[in-house]
């Protein structure tokens, strides 16, 4: 590895559904008004960081958030499937009241054992490590003593920390990922380090 190499890591601005606390996944949803704002605001504190990549899921909300990004560093942006959210299969745009009603024991092994739950129809956390895993190796390779941007989702960024660090995934819920966050992620004596994690501070005032 490249001690060059510089990842910063980006969630995607606020949606409504953000707000509403229902299971996202790959509902091609917009930001809103708030989530705008918060991409402007994330485009500002990383204008100066010499990034040479901007690379994005190619859902709406982080496209949007990866394009105010790009424009302030004169990029464009480059969509990767496998920053996509999770497929949470059937429990697709379900609020957090209506999963738990239709399966109580999915939900609560969701809640407990994150690791170890797989959604009707989607996937399940381990499926997102292996694309976390090959978006790893491939701008570790792509971007050798560069900076990249990679915008996602909540759930991508909490397995791309815990996968940073060496932690199983039954760890999922420890880390912290608020909309519009940034993480950065170094290299240092052949291994990736978490330089900094959840960093609102671009976001004061926004609401």
């Amino acid at each position: 590895m490249n001690a060059g190499t510089r990842i910063i890591l980006v969630r995607h601005g606020q949606t409504v559904w953000n707000r509403g606390e229902r299971f996202r996944g790959r509902s091609d949803i917009p930001l809103d008004e708030i989530g705008l704002k918060q991409s402007e605001a994330i485009a500002g504190k990383l204008a100066p960081s010499g990034a040479g990549a901007v690379l994005s899921s190619p859902l709406r909300r982080t496209m949007m958030t990866a394009q105010a990004i790009a424009a302030a560093l004169g990029l464009s942006v480059e969509p990767w499937e496998d920053l996509i959210d999770i497929d949470y299969g059937l429990w697709q745009g379900l609020s957090t009241a209506e999963a738990r009603a239709r399966d109580p024991l999915l939900y609560q092994r969701w809640l407990e054992s994150p690791h170890l739950a797989a959604f009707p129809g989607g996937e399940g956390l381990g499926d997102v490590r292996d694309r976390v895993v090959r978006v790893i190796a491939t701008v570790l390779a792509r971007y050798a003593n560069r900076t990249v941007i990679l915008v996602t989702h909540v759930v991508v960024c909490r397995v791309f920390v815990c996968t940073v660090l060496g932690l199983d995934l039954s760890h999922f819920w420890q880390i912290a990922q608020d909309p519009g966050a940034i993480s950065t992620i170094g290299v240092r004596e052949g291994m990736l380090v978490l330089n900094s994690m959840n960093d609102t501070c671009h976001l004061k005032g926004i609401a």
